[in-house]
């Protein structure tokens, strides 16, 4: 891996992507830094330290995402999170639309089509997540109720701008609005003039930058062997990510020959590669979006009068370290890996696809029997990566348990952003020796 960065380096095309790479990254962090006019940093910060105190963290898998600029209410606190969310939503939409499975179906004018979509769509979220986010950091919800908007040092939105407060809002949400039109502008970038997907290298950063604090923290209320301790594990689950993320199953596939016209084509072997975890992160954040909802709801009551379901939720659905909470993430995770797989792949269309070309699976007759076969063999490896992805995803929760801190409910050194961190860095790297490769490829005369 370093040997790849040094090399790219050198080489002076490369080096300007990677330094253009850098400079869209460093604008990114800026605006995540960057408070939003009509918030108070101040009022913020302190409601940050109680927060943290009390450890009524809540949306905290998107202040991971967006590298804690959600809680600052800063310019680009939405982050990449409604582009992400408006990718999901298109794509599972495409098996159902049949004008979108068409566009799919027209190569690159029609995945030009669907991009737009996903920016028409990403815009319009991020003016709902905003409004959201703005009505919960006005009430002080967004900080699980433990600042008193009665009292000013805690006023998130102070009164006293001189502005007429709906307008104030207005403004607020226009700007976080705004802001992830420019992150997402910063992220196509990067696709275009940079290295590596420019989406995912801003999910990187945004996770990147939160691990130093949270390690600190974990150092200083801890103490230094558990920190070592939480090191050591750390560097085993990214082994062992590394392991799955490039393990698949390769089905050969066989081409007859074919005469085209004078030419002949065809004759020649390849296969198809099938990866343990098909899904990536996908079911991961369908999964804790999902249990998310129980303590969004809980955030709209008292909570020093709550009734009997509602403290059976705070205590089981709401709960991180709970075992009813835990086992449900467990199966949540694998229902939403065969879930994504099933609309992703299509045994049906490939064997058709393959069948159209005069391929086959060498033992397996072309067409429905290819189908099915693909079928079972997706179905098995589904499972390993299905139990994969639901323990390295609850893996954070017992790290809840082991340090009995409830403030780590941030926790970055495990769950969802190992495998996003690990799966973009394998991705970048994988480009850069690949442009590597048509650089200084030499075939056989030197």
């Amino acid at each position: 891996m370093l040997s790849a960065f040094s090399s790219a380096l050198r080489t002076p095309d490369l080096r300007k992507k990677l330094l253009f790479t850098v400079a869209i990254v460093a604008i990114y962090r800026l605006g995540a830094t960057l408070p939003s006019p009509g918030v108070s940093y101040a009022n913020v910060k302190a409601c940050l330290a109680l927060t943290e105190a009390s450890g009524n963290g809540v949306l905290n898998l998107l202040n991971l995402f967006s590298g804690g600029a959600l809680l600052q209410l800063s310019v680009f606190a939405l982050g990449i999170m409604p582009y992400i969310t408006a990718s999901i939503i298109l794509q599972l939409l495409t098996v159902v639309i049949p004008r979108l499975e068409q566009l799919r179906k027209e190569g690159q004018s029609g995945q030009a089509k669907i991009t737009q979509y996903t920016r028409y769509l990403t815009l319009g979220l991020a003016v709902l997540q905003a409004s959201a986010f703005v009505a919960l950091a006005r009430t002080g919800q967004l900080f699980g109720n433990v600042c008193d908007q009665d009292n000013p040092a805690y006023q998130i939105i102070p009164e006293s701008t001189g502005l007429p407060m709906w307008l104030t809002l207005m403004v607020l949400v226009m700007t976080m609005t705004a802001g992830t039109g420019v992150v997402m502008w910063l992220g196509e970038l990067i696709t275009d003039r940079g290295v590596g997907n420019g989406m995912s290298v801003l999910i990187f950063t945004s996770i990147a930058a939160r691990l130093p604090g949270e390690g600190w923290t974990i150092k200083t209320s801890s103490g230094t062997g558990k920190f070592l301790l939480v090191i050591g594990l750390v560097l085993v689950i990214i082994a062992l990510v590394v392991f799955i993320e490039q393990a698949q199953r390769r089905i050969p596939v066989q081409y007859a020959k074919r005469m085209i016209g004078r030419r002949m084509y065809g004759g020649t072997s390849t296969y198809i590669p099938l990866k343990v975890n098909q899904a990536g992160v996908v079911p991961v954040i369908f999964g804790s979006s999902l249990l998310y909802l129980p303590q969004l709801y809980l955030q709209f009551f008292d909570q020093n009068n709550l009734k009997g379901y509602q403290i059976w939720i705070q205590n089981n659905l709401a709960d991180p370290t709970s075992p009813i909470y835990i086992g449900l993430y467990f199966l949540l995770i694998i229902f939403f890996t065969y879930f994504y797989v099933s609309i992703t792949f299509n045994p049906t269309e490939v064997a058709e696809n393959m069948k159209k070309y005069g391929g086959f699976v060498p033992g397996i007759r072309p067409g429905k029997p290819t189908a099915d076969y693909l079928d079972f063999i997706l179905s098995r490896i589904t499972l390993p990566g299905a139990l994969y992805l639901a323990l390295i995803s609850v893996l954070p929760n017992f790290f809840f348990i082991w340090l009995n801190q409830q403030q780590y409910q941030n926790f970055p050194f495990g769950g969802t952003a190992v495998l996003i961190m690990v799966g973009v860095g394998l991705e970048t790297v994988k480009q850069i020796e690949s442009q590597l490769m048509q650089r200084n490829y030499e075939g056989f005369l030197r």
